[in-house]
């Protein structure tokens, strides 16, 4: 396992740590929920015992604001939640945004022009944030008429292509779909230079740029300090590429059995999947 050092360190000798986390984070698609996009009674249970001890539990994911509210009925309580791979913090109690890192105009636009020369044919699409979750006076998810969306009934609103690069966003989304996201994210990272922060969610021809720096790793680290509670107290959970920042950075993290093979890389442990309670498998170690 990586970081063996590390993992000795938080976990006594039979695999359960001596001491429990100061914070719990974990991401949600693949990771808390289970493939119906369900919240399943036991992980549900050890959720809820974690907040009753008086731990943080936030969650942190590629999704926007918008989509945290069908996770927070589910959980039955409202976390803190870092979004769209770590540029927006959100407290989903009082519907409020608390902070966003954005690509700006020039940034999208030069981005924008890269990709089309590296993943001629692909389609774009940006998230936009106003000052809450559903605030109707910003369009959130904006796509150019070229971009084939990756999932069922997309809350789109579609606008020419310049007008959807026009305004600072927290994400830029290509796709491309007779590719996979890794194939994407291999071209064009290079022409890229690290200016901005690309990576991925699913395989399925879709890459998730943000402004450089922003991961889920920065989100949560930005996070944990307004919790106090330093890096080397924090659990994290997730299961593809975009959460190796986040699995990285945090003192033990737990790749689900499903992960990307990149993800379990990084991982301290694998967990059972996200259909097998494999979050609440872990959380059951402290919190019974």
């Amino acid at each position: 396992m990586a970081r063996t050092a590390a993992t000795v360190a938080f976990r006594q000798n039979d695999g359960v740590s001596s001491q429990r986390p100061s914070l719990v984070a974990t991401d949600v698609d693949g990771t808390l929920i289970d493939k119906s996009e369900q919240v399943s009674d036991r992980t549900r249970a050890a959720v809820h015992a974690v907040v009753d001890s008086g731990t943080p539990f936030v969650l942190a994911t590629g999704r926007p604001p918008r989509w945290i509210s069908p996770v927070v009925e589910q959980l039955g309580f409202a976390p803190l939640a870092v979004c769209a791979n770590g540029a927006v913090l959100y407290d989903s109690a009082t519907d409020r945004v608390l902070s966003a890192a954005v690509l700006r105009a020039d940034e999208l636009a030069w981005v924008a022009e890269v990709a089309a020369a590296v993943l001629p044919g692909c389609g774009l699409a940006a998230e936009r944030v106003g000052e809450s979750a559903h605030d109707a006076a910003t369009p959130q998810f904006v796509s150019a008429p070229g971009y084939e969306h990756a999932w069922l009934n997309p809350d789109n609103t579609e606008l020419a292509e310049h007008e959807v690069i026009a305004e600072p966003a927290v994400k830029l989304l290509v796709r491309l779909a007779d590719a996979t996201s890794r194939e994407m994210a291999e071209a064009i990272a290079p022409k890229l230079h690290g200016l901005v922060d690309v990576t991925y969610s699913t395989t399925n021809g879709l890459i998730e740029i943000s402004a450089a720096g922003v991961t889920k790793a920065s989100g949560l680290r930005e996070l944990a300090r307004h919790l106090e509670v330093p890096d080397d107290r924090i659990v994290a959970f997730g299961d593809m590429p975009n959460d190796i920042p986040m699995l990285s950075m945090a003192r033990h993290g737990v790749a689900m059995e499903n992960a990307h093979p990149d993800a379990k890389s990084v991982a301290d442990e694998i967990t059972a999947t996200n259909d097998e309670d494999g979050v609440a498998r872990i959380l059951e170690r402290w919190w019974q």
